[in-house]
Protein backbone atom coordinates (compact mmCIF):
# COMPACT_ATOMS: atom_id res chain seq x y z
CA UNK A 1 0.00 0.00 0.00
CA UNK A 2 0.90 3.91 -0.29
CA UNK A 3 2.24 5.52 2.02
CA UNK A 4 -0.02 8.03 4.14
CA UNK A 5 2.17 11.21 2.48
CA UNK A 6 1.91 9.26 -1.01
CA UNK A 7 -1.68 9.22 -0.98
CA UNK A 8 -4.12 11.03 -2.94
CA UNK A 9 -5.65 13.88 -1.25
CA UNK A 10 -9.30 14.35 -0.03
CA UNK A 11 -9.17 17.15 -3.45
CA UNK A 12 -7.74 14.63 -5.60
CA UNK A 13 -9.92 11.57 -4.80
CA UNK A 14 -12.90 13.61 -5.16
CA UNK A 15 -11.69 14.05 -8.59
CA UNK A 16 -11.23 10.42 -8.72
CA UNK A 17 -15.40 9.99 -8.17
CA UNK A 18 -15.70 12.22 -10.67
CA UNK A 19 -13.83 10.06 -13.28
CA UNK A 20 -15.75 7.19 -12.64
CA UNK A 21 -18.95 8.81 -12.77
CA UNK A 22 -18.15 10.50 -15.82
CA UNK A 23 -16.83 6.90 -17.16
CA UNK A 24 -19.99 5.15 -16.32
CA UNK A 25 -22.22 7.74 -18.08
CA UNK A 26 -19.85 7.18 -21.57
CA UNK A 27 -20.04 3.20 -21.04
CA UNK A 28 -23.90 3.54 -20.85
CA UNK A 29 -23.99 6.18 -23.74
CA UNK A 30 -22.09 3.69 -25.77
CA UNK A 31 -23.94 1.20 -24.44
CA UNK A 32 -26.85 2.06 -26.43
CA UNK A 33 -25.25 1.39 -29.72
CA UNK A 34 -22.78 -1.08 -29.22
CA UNK A 35 -23.88 -4.64 -27.76
CA UNK A 36 -21.82 -5.80 -25.89
CA UNK A 37 -17.34 -5.47 -25.84
CA UNK A 38 -17.75 -4.36 -22.81
CA UNK A 39 -13.66 -5.50 -22.00
CA UNK A 40 -12.92 -3.89 -25.37
CA UNK A 41 -14.77 -0.62 -24.53
CA UNK A 42 -13.51 -0.60 -21.35
CA UNK A 43 -9.31 -1.05 -22.09
CA UNK A 44 -10.30 1.87 -24.74
CA UNK A 45 -11.35 4.29 -21.25
CA UNK A 46 -8.04 2.97 -19.90
CA UNK A 47 -5.54 4.29 -23.05
CA UNK A 48 -7.56 7.34 -22.80
CA UNK A 49 -7.15 8.24 -19.52
CA UNK A 50 -3.48 7.27 -20.27
CA UNK A 51 -2.91 9.37 -23.02
CA UNK A 52 -2.49 6.23 -24.82
CA UNK A 53 -3.04 5.29 -28.60
CA UNK A 54 -5.09 1.64 -29.30
CA UNK A 55 -4.35 -0.65 -32.06
CA UNK A 56 -7.75 -3.04 -32.46
CA UNK A 57 -7.45 -6.67 -34.25
CA UNK A 58 -10.61 -8.26 -34.93
CA UNK A 59 -12.37 -9.76 -38.55
CA UNK A 60 -14.46 -7.49 -40.12
CA UNK A 61 -18.11 -6.73 -38.95
CA UNK A 62 -17.59 -6.57 -35.22
CA UNK A 63 -18.20 -2.82 -34.76
CA UNK A 64 -14.97 -1.80 -34.73
CA UNK A 65 -15.70 1.49 -36.25
CA UNK A 66 -18.78 2.11 -34.76
CA UNK A 67 -16.99 1.76 -30.98
CA UNK A 68 -14.74 3.98 -32.11
CA UNK A 69 -17.74 6.72 -33.36
CA UNK A 70 -19.96 6.42 -30.27
CA UNK A 71 -17.18 6.42 -28.32
CA UNK A 72 -15.66 9.96 -29.90
CA UNK A 73 -19.70 11.51 -29.85
CA UNK A 74 -20.19 10.86 -26.44
CA UNK A 75 -16.89 12.73 -25.26
CA UNK A 76 -17.69 15.29 -27.35
CA UNK A 77 -14.27 15.05 -29.18
CA UNK A 78 -13.74 16.00 -32.71
CA UNK A 79 -13.74 12.59 -35.09
CA UNK A 80 -12.24 11.87 -38.57
CA UNK A 81 -11.58 8.74 -39.83
CA UNK A 82 -8.86 7.56 -42.86
CA UNK A 83 -9.44 4.42 -45.06
CA UNK A 84 -5.78 2.73 -45.81
CA UNK A 85 -5.35 2.09 -48.97
CA UNK A 86 -2.19 0.89 -50.74
CA UNK A 87 -2.24 4.29 -52.68
CA UNK A 88 -2.80 6.59 -49.81
CA UNK A 89 -0.07 9.00 -49.79
CA UNK A 90 1.40 10.66 -46.50
CA UNK A 91 0.20 14.15 -47.85
CA UNK A 92 -3.02 12.69 -47.79
CA UNK A 93 -3.11 12.60 -43.76
CA UNK A 94 -1.02 14.93 -42.69
CA UNK A 95 -1.89 17.56 -45.34
CA UNK A 96 -0.06 19.66 -47.64
CA UNK A 97 1.25 23.17 -48.99
CA UNK A 98 -1.00 24.61 -51.99
CA UNK A 99 -0.07 27.71 -53.51
CA UNK A 100 -3.46 30.35 -53.26
CA UNK A 101 -3.50 33.70 -54.36
CA UNK A 102 -4.51 36.79 -52.30
CA UNK A 103 -7.24 38.69 -53.94
CA UNK A 104 -6.44 42.19 -52.21
CA UNK A 105 -2.29 42.16 -52.96
CA UNK A 106 -2.61 39.04 -56.30
CA UNK A 107 0.94 37.28 -54.21
CA UNK A 108 0.34 34.17 -54.41
CA UNK A 109 1.38 32.08 -51.64
CA UNK A 110 1.85 28.27 -50.18
CA UNK A 111 -1.16 28.12 -47.62
CA UNK A 112 -1.31 24.82 -45.63
CA UNK A 113 -4.31 22.67 -45.95
CA UNK A 114 -4.81 20.70 -42.73
CA UNK A 115 -5.02 16.80 -43.42
CA UNK A 116 -7.28 14.46 -41.55
CA UNK A 117 -5.10 14.21 -38.60
CA UNK A 118 -5.83 17.62 -37.43
CA UNK A 119 -8.83 15.80 -35.21
CA UNK A 120 -8.82 14.72 -31.66
CA UNK A 121 -10.01 10.99 -32.59
CA UNK A 122 -8.70 9.85 -35.52
CA UNK A 123 -9.68 6.04 -36.92
CA UNK A 124 -7.09 4.75 -38.97
CA UNK A 125 -8.88 1.90 -40.26
CA UNK A 126 -7.40 -1.19 -41.66
CA UNK A 127 -3.87 0.66 -41.00
CA UNK A 128 -1.57 -2.40 -42.70
CA UNK A 129 -3.17 -1.55 -46.19
CA UNK A 130 -0.95 0.98 -46.80
CA UNK A 131 2.95 0.88 -47.34
CA UNK A 132 5.37 1.68 -44.42
CA UNK A 133 6.03 5.19 -45.58
CA UNK A 134 2.37 6.22 -45.41
CA UNK A 135 1.57 4.23 -42.19
CA UNK A 136 5.34 6.47 -40.91
CA UNK A 137 3.19 9.29 -41.19
CA UNK A 138 1.40 8.85 -38.06
CA UNK A 139 4.62 8.30 -35.95
CA UNK A 140 5.66 12.00 -35.13
CA UNK A 141 1.55 12.39 -34.42
CA UNK A 142 1.48 10.11 -32.09
CA UNK A 143 4.50 10.54 -30.11
CA UNK A 144 5.17 14.36 -30.06
CA UNK A 145 0.98 15.17 -30.75
CA UNK A 146 2.15 17.93 -33.88
CA UNK A 147 2.95 17.37 -36.93
CA UNK A 148 6.04 18.79 -39.78
CA UNK A 149 5.21 19.48 -43.06
CA UNK A 150 7.63 21.17 -45.25
CA UNK A 151 9.74 22.18 -42.23
CA UNK A 152 6.81 24.34 -40.38
CA UNK A 153 5.42 22.17 -36.83
CA UNK A 154 1.82 22.33 -36.50
CA UNK A 155 0.34 21.25 -32.78
CA UNK A 156 -2.54 18.85 -32.70
CA UNK A 157 -5.52 19.93 -30.81
CA UNK A 158 -5.85 18.00 -26.80
CA UNK A 159 -6.69 15.40 -26.56
CA UNK A 160 -5.38 13.20 -29.16
CA UNK A 161 -5.81 9.63 -29.96
CA UNK A 162 -5.07 7.60 -32.58
CA UNK A 163 -7.56 4.49 -32.71
CA UNK A 164 -5.96 2.07 -35.63
CA UNK A 165 -7.86 -1.42 -37.09
CA UNK A 166 -6.56 -4.18 -38.75
CA UNK A 167 -7.70 -7.48 -40.00
CA UNK A 168 -5.87 -10.32 -38.43
CA UNK A 169 -7.28 -12.76 -41.08
CA UNK A 170 -6.52 -11.52 -44.35
CA UNK A 171 -2.93 -10.91 -44.83
CA UNK A 172 -2.58 -11.18 -48.32
CA UNK A 173 -1.73 -7.17 -49.92
CA UNK A 174 -0.78 -6.23 -46.29
CA UNK A 175 2.12 -4.56 -44.76
CA UNK A 176 2.84 -5.85 -41.32
CA UNK A 177 3.22 -2.50 -38.87
CA UNK A 178 7.20 -2.18 -38.09
CA UNK A 179 8.27 -2.72 -34.55
CA UNK A 180 8.56 1.14 -33.65
CA UNK A 181 5.11 2.11 -35.13
CA UNK A 182 3.89 -0.68 -33.07
CA UNK A 183 5.23 0.81 -30.06
CA UNK A 184 3.45 3.84 -30.20
CA UNK A 185 0.68 2.12 -29.41
CA UNK A 186 -0.08 1.46 -25.90
CA UNK A 187 -2.30 -1.10 -26.22
CA UNK A 188 -3.06 -4.14 -29.26
CA UNK A 189 -6.80 -4.83 -28.05
CA UNK A 190 -8.44 -8.06 -29.74
CA UNK A 191 -11.98 -7.97 -30.61
CA UNK A 192 -13.44 -11.30 -30.31
CA UNK A 193 -16.98 -12.33 -31.43
CA UNK A 194 -20.20 -11.65 -29.04
CA UNK A 195 -21.95 -13.97 -27.99
CA UNK A 196 -25.37 -15.61 -28.88
CA UNK A 197 -27.31 -13.50 -26.60
CA UNK A 198 -25.78 -10.58 -27.62
CA UNK A 199 -25.85 -11.21 -31.35
CA UNK A 200 -29.39 -12.01 -31.01
CA UNK A 201 -29.59 -8.21 -29.46
CA UNK A 202 -27.50 -7.09 -32.64
CA UNK A 203 -30.01 -8.33 -34.89
CA UNK A 204 -33.00 -7.33 -32.77
CA UNK A 205 -31.39 -3.47 -32.97
CA UNK A 206 -30.25 -3.38 -36.26
CA UNK A 207 -33.15 -4.92 -38.09
CA UNK A 208 -35.93 -3.12 -36.63
CA UNK A 209 -36.95 0.86 -36.50
CA UNK A 210 -34.56 0.74 -33.28
CA UNK A 211 -32.77 4.33 -32.97
CA UNK A 212 -30.85 5.93 -30.39
CA UNK A 213 -28.92 9.56 -30.28
CA UNK A 214 -25.91 9.91 -28.56
CA UNK A 215 -25.63 12.35 -25.72
CA UNK A 216 -21.74 13.77 -25.35
CA UNK A 217 -21.16 13.17 -21.07
CA UNK A 218 -17.63 14.07 -21.14
CA UNK A 219 -15.65 16.82 -22.68
CA UNK A 220 -12.03 17.05 -24.04
CA UNK A 221 -11.34 19.57 -21.12
CA UNK A 222 -12.33 17.40 -18.71
CA UNK A 223 -10.53 14.41 -20.02
CA UNK A 224 -6.95 15.90 -19.97
CA UNK A 225 -7.91 17.02 -16.05
CA UNK A 226 -8.28 13.27 -15.81
CA UNK A 227 -5.22 12.29 -17.52
CA UNK A 228 -3.37 14.73 -14.82
CA UNK A 229 -5.10 12.58 -12.36
CA UNK A 230 -3.78 9.54 -13.40
CA UNK A 231 -0.18 10.32 -13.16
CA UNK A 232 -0.78 10.81 -9.30
CA UNK A 233 -1.79 7.78 -8.46
CA UNK A 234 0.49 6.67 -5.95
CA UNK A 235 2.45 3.11 -7.38
CA UNK A 236 3.17 0.54 -4.59
CA UNK A 237 7.19 0.01 -4.24
CA UNK A 238 6.09 -4.56 -4.59
CA UNK A 239 3.79 -3.87 -8.03
CA UNK A 240 6.35 -1.47 -9.66
CA UNK A 241 8.96 -4.00 -8.78
CA UNK A 242 6.39 -6.61 -10.47
CA UNK A 243 6.52 -4.98 -13.33
CA UNK A 244 10.21 -4.03 -13.91
CA UNK A 245 10.51 -8.41 -13.41
CA UNK A 246 7.26 -8.96 -15.57
CA UNK A 247 8.89 -6.63 -18.63
CA UNK A 248 12.66 -7.56 -18.21
CA UNK A 249 11.74 -11.25 -17.84
CA UNK A 250 10.68 -11.40 -21.67
CA UNK A 251 13.64 -10.15 -22.73
CA UNK A 252 16.15 -13.14 -24.10
CA UNK A 253 19.51 -11.14 -23.82
CA UNK A 254 18.90 -10.61 -20.05
CA UNK A 255 21.37 -12.78 -18.06
CA UNK A 256 18.91 -13.48 -15.60
CA UNK A 257 16.05 -14.95 -18.77
CA UNK A 258 14.49 -18.15 -18.34
CA UNK A 259 16.03 -20.36 -21.06
CA UNK A 260 12.94 -21.35 -22.53
CA UNK A 261 12.51 -17.41 -23.43
CA UNK A 262 15.51 -17.22 -24.85
CA UNK A 263 14.67 -20.45 -27.14
CA UNK A 264 10.84 -18.60 -27.97
CA UNK A 265 11.40 -14.88 -27.96
CA UNK A 266 13.28 -13.18 -30.58
CA UNK A 267 12.93 -9.72 -29.27
CA UNK A 268 11.28 -8.48 -26.11
CA UNK A 269 9.78 -5.27 -25.04
CA UNK A 270 11.32 -2.05 -24.35
CA UNK A 271 11.34 0.15 -21.59
CA UNK A 272 8.02 2.12 -23.01
CA UNK A 273 6.32 -1.21 -22.54
CA UNK A 274 6.98 -0.71 -18.78
CA UNK A 275 6.06 2.95 -18.62
CA UNK A 276 2.70 2.56 -20.45
CA UNK A 277 1.97 -0.95 -18.14
CA UNK A 278 2.47 1.28 -15.04
CA UNK A 279 0.31 4.06 -16.59
CA UNK A 280 -2.71 2.28 -17.63
CA UNK A 281 -2.20 0.17 -14.33
CA UNK A 282 -2.74 3.37 -12.13
CA UNK A 283 -6.15 4.20 -14.80
CA UNK A 284 -8.05 0.74 -14.43
CA UNK A 285 -7.22 1.47 -10.66
CA UNK A 286 -9.17 4.79 -10.73
CA UNK A 287 -11.84 3.22 -12.72
CA UNK A 288 -12.19 0.31 -10.13
CA UNK A 289 -12.31 2.89 -7.43
CA UNK A 290 -9.11 2.10 -5.97
CA UNK A 291 -6.27 5.38 -5.23
CA UNK A 292 -3.51 2.79 -5.74
CA UNK A 293 -2.13 -0.02 -8.13
CA UNK A 294 -2.50 -4.05 -7.21
CA UNK A 295 -0.39 -6.94 -8.77
CA UNK A 296 -4.23 -7.64 -10.56
CA UNK A 297 -4.12 -4.45 -12.45
CA UNK A 298 -0.82 -4.91 -13.53
CA UNK A 299 -1.63 -8.86 -14.72
CA UNK A 300 -4.76 -7.96 -16.32
CA UNK A 301 -3.19 -5.65 -18.57
CA UNK A 302 -0.04 -6.96 -19.46
CA UNK A 303 -1.75 -8.74 -22.54
CA UNK A 304 -2.67 -5.92 -24.07
CA UNK A 305 0.39 -4.21 -23.47
CA UNK A 306 3.16 -6.51 -24.23
CA UNK A 307 1.48 -8.64 -27.06
CA UNK A 308 2.53 -6.65 -29.72
CA UNK A 309 5.97 -6.09 -28.68
CA UNK A 310 7.44 -9.49 -28.29
CA UNK A 311 8.58 -11.06 -31.87
CA UNK A 312 8.54 -14.70 -31.32
CA UNK A 313 10.96 -17.19 -32.49
CA UNK A 314 10.60 -19.16 -35.58
CA UNK A 315 10.77 -22.20 -33.33
CA UNK A 316 7.69 -20.48 -31.47
CA UNK A 317 6.03 -20.03 -34.49
CA UNK A 318 6.61 -23.55 -36.16
CA UNK A 319 5.39 -24.94 -33.00
CA UNK A 320 2.03 -23.28 -32.88
CA UNK A 321 2.99 -21.05 -29.50
CA UNK A 322 1.25 -17.84 -29.37
CA UNK A 323 2.42 -14.57 -28.19
CA UNK A 324 0.10 -14.89 -25.76
CA UNK A 325 0.69 -18.08 -24.51
CA UNK A 326 4.43 -16.52 -23.73
CA UNK A 327 2.79 -14.00 -21.82
CA UNK A 328 0.75 -15.81 -19.92
CA UNK A 329 3.67 -18.30 -18.86
CA UNK A 330 5.84 -15.38 -17.85
CA UNK A 331 3.05 -13.78 -15.70
CA UNK A 332 2.59 -17.39 -13.70
CA UNK A 333 6.59 -17.79 -13.51
CA UNK A 334 7.85 -14.12 -12.53
CA UNK A 335 7.82 -13.61 -8.28
CA UNK A 336 5.09 -11.82 -6.96
CA UNK A 337 7.62 -8.99 -4.51
CA UNK A 338 6.16 -8.92 -0.80
CA UNK A 339 4.25 -5.93 -0.33
CA UNK A 340 6.31 -2.62 1.01
CA UNK A 341 5.74 0.91 1.32
CA UNK A 342 7.13 3.52 -1.28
Amino acid sequence: MASESERLSTEDQQRAVSLVEACGKVRDQVGRIVVGQQEVIEQLLIAILARGHCLLEGVPGLAKTLMVRSLAESMSLDFRRIQFTPDLMPADITGTDIIQENRQTGHRDLVFDKGPIFTQMLLADEINRTPPKTQAALLEAMQEHEVTVGGTTYSLQQPFFVLATQNPIEQEGTYPLPEAQRDRFLFNVIVEYPSRDEEALIIDRTTSRHSAELQPVLSGAEIIEFQKLVRLVPLPLHVKNFVLDLVRSARPKEATTASWVRELIDWGPGPRASQQLVLASKARALLRGRYHVTLEDVETLALPVLRHRIVPTFSAEAEGVSVDALIRRLIQEVPRPQKQLL
